[in-house]
C-alpha cells in the first residue's frame, strides 16, 4: 500500500489535551496529507456566518451537541472537497452513528487512538493557555508561546478558561471516554484501529511514525 496508489484516509481519536492537536500537525507535515479539522471547519463557518455556521452558533448558544444529520451531511461535503490527496480527519467522528455514516461513504483506512493516563491530562491542563479568537491551544514546557502569555501568530493575549480547573477537567474527560468508547470499538471491530501509550506527544511521536511510514511509503 502506498501513497501513490492508494489516497489513505486517516482518522485521529484522542482525549481532551492528549496532544492530538501536536500529533495531527506533524502528521500532516510528515505524510504531506490533508488535515479535516471538524472545529476549525466549524468555527470558519461560524465566522463567515454562512447558513450552516448561524445554525451550528444556535445549537453552541444553547449548550449544546450539533445534531448527528447536520455534523454528517457537513463533514461528508468537506471531505467530498479534499481531492487527489490522502487525509487526516479530526473531531469527527464522535458518535457511533457518525462512524456508521462515514464509513458508508468515505471508509477509513487507518484509525490513530492516543491514550495518555487522565491524571498526566488533568496536570498539563493546569498550564494551559488559549488564544480564544483561533482556538490556538499553548501548554507551558510542551509547546510554550514565544512570548509569556502572548500568541505567537497574533501577539493578542493569553487566557486559562475557567473549565482547565482539575475537576472540570476530569469530569470532561470522564465524558469524552463515555461518549468515544463505542466509537473506538466500532473500528476495533472494522480491524483498523491502532493505540498509542504514553506521557508527552514526543513520547508517542516515534510509535506513530513506525506504524505509518509503511502506509507511506513510495
Amino acid at each position: 500500500m502506498t501513497a501513490t496508489s492508494k489516497l489513505l484516509k486517516t482518522l485521529i481519536l484522542g482525549a481532551p489535551a492528549s496532544g492530538k492537536g501536536t500529533i495531527s500537525s506533524r502528521i500532516v507535515k510528515k505524510y504531506n496529507v490533508a488535515h479535516v479539522s471538524s472545529g476549525d471547519k466549524l468555527r470558519d463557518h461560524i465566522e463567515k456566518q454562512t447558513d450552516l455556521g448561524k445554525e451550528v452558533k444556535k445549537y453552541l448558544n444553547e449548550g449544546k451537541l450539533v445534531p448527528d444529520n447536520v455534523m454528517i451531511k457537513f463533514m461528508i461535503t468537506e471531505l467530498n472537497k479534499v481531492e487527489n490527496k490522502p487525509w487526516l480527519l479530526d473531531g469527527f467522528p464522535r458518535t457511533v452513528g457518525q462512524a456508521d455514516a462515514l464509513w458508508k461513504v468515505q471508509p477509513v483506512d487507518i484509525v490513530v487512538n492516543l491514550v495518555v493516563p487522565f491524571d498526566v491530562i488533568i496536570d498539563r491542563v493546569k498550564d494551559r493557555w488559549v488564544h480564544l479568537a483561533s482556538g490556538r491551544v499553548y501548554n507551558i514546557g510542551f509547546n510554550t508561546p514565544k512570548v509569556e502569555g502572548k500568541d505567537d501568530v497574533t501577539g493578542e493575549d493569553l487566557v486559562q478558561r475557567p473549565d482547565d480547573k482539575p475537576e472540570a477537567v476530569r469530569k470532561r474527560l470522564e465524558i469524552y471516554d463515555s461518549i468515544t468508547r463505542p466509537v473506538i470499538e466500532f473500528y476495533k471491530q472494522k480491524g483498523i484501529l491502532k493505540e498509542f501509550e504514553g506521557r508527552t506527544s514526543d513520547e508517542i511521536w516515534p510509535k506513530v511514525t513506525a506504524y505509518l511510514d509503511p502506509f507511506f511509503k513510495k
